[in-house]
């Protein structure tokens, strides 16, 4: 156990979870918060501090950041998004499932063993992380008023998609050179 990265991947959970967001930001600005504070920052943190999780994933890397795109884009269609706002069960739901992929990416990716696939899922998440938040900043509309029966509220997506670009992308994209690094390495070609 490595306590310099698990206590404050655990005290990020903490804070996400206890701190009034709601209150502090727009709507979907704090939802998105939560997320990628979830799943870039908390859980590698987690992940790293107990490297006993990556030597026990068996899910392969890329496969893993395939089932955590299908969660991912799943909770930001508008009527799951919906459900994980407005609904108490929704968000245990939402949450309990960005921190089941988030573990399982991270801890499939940074194998030692398998650098090179590990690279591809960290590149592959940081690829669809930068599309989604693309596709909430540049949105001609507010998509999820109409289900949660909020004012439309564009600026907010768009804060949210932004963060979701200046977090998810670089944290992911970051992590998969190291990996590609690693994998350069062991093959003594850096």
């Amino acid at each position: 156990m490595r306590p310099a990265f698990l206590i404050p991947g655990l005290v990020l959970l903490a804070l996400i979870w206890l701190a009034p967001l709601d209150e502090l930001l727009p709507l979907f600005a704090a939802h998105m918060l939560r997320h990628m504070v979830l799943v870039a920052l908390a859980t590698p943190l987690i992940v790293i501090g107990l490297p006993r999780l990556a030597e026990r994933v068996v899910v392969p890397p890329l496969a893993a950041a395939v089932v955590e795109f299908l969660v991912v884009w799943a909770w930001h269609l508008p009527v799951l998004h919906a459900f994980g706002r407005l609904r108490d069960l929704g968000f245990v739901a939402e949450q309990a499932s960005f921190l089941a992929v988030g573990l399982l990416v991270w801890a499939g990716c940074l194998r030692r063993a398998q650098p090179l696939a590990g690279a591809g899922g960290l590149l592959l998440t940081s690829m669809h992380m930068t599309l989604l938040g693309a596709l909430l900043v540049l949105a001609p509309r507010d998509i999820y008023f109409d289900l949660c029966g909020t004012e439309p509220n564009q600026s907010g997506q768009q804060i949210g998609g932004m963060l979701m670009l200046a977090i998810g992308t670089p944290v992911y994209l970051a992590g998969g050179l190291w990996m590609t690094g690693l994998a350069l390495r062991e093959r003594g070609l850096a």
